[in-house]
């Protein structure tokens, strides 16, 4: 089976277009070597895909030529256990920022405007 549809098909990527073009732009690796969307994936075969969920290194379990529901689609492969604790450790720390806010753009809002008197010591 093509990679660009097994990607598909393991809900790596919404559409097969979407995987075949991040296979030109090296986010897929098969065996530590950049993959091209037409490459055969068979079962035990490792890749590393990178999208906007994260970096996931998997290993092929099963082929699949269509795209089911979800629960199927985590069948097909096993993320190794290096890249589920990067993912989770690397998810902890974004939720750390999140509650720390930072700056934001533009004039302070009203609220800020309080928050700001609040930290200033007025009223």
């Amino acid at each position: 089976m093509r990679m660009d549809k097994w990607l598909w098909a393991a809900r790596f990527f919404k559409t097969r277009a979407l995987a075949t073009k991040a296979c030109e732009f090296g986010r897929v690796e098969f065996n530590g070597q950049r993959a091209k969307a037409a490459r055969e994936v068979r079962a035990g075969d490792l890749l590393q895909v990178k999208n906007d969920s994260g970096v996931f290194q998997v290993e092929v379990m099963a082929v699949s030529a269509m795209r089911g529901p979800a629960a199927v689609a985590q069948t097909l492969y096993r993320e190794t256990e290096a890249s589920l604790g990067l993912r989770l450790k690397l998810d902890e720390e974004r939720r750390a920022m999140r509650n720390y806010g930072g700056f934001r753009e533009g004039k302070p809002t009203k609220r800020d405007r309080r928050e700001i008197g609040r930290l200033r010591g007025e009223a």
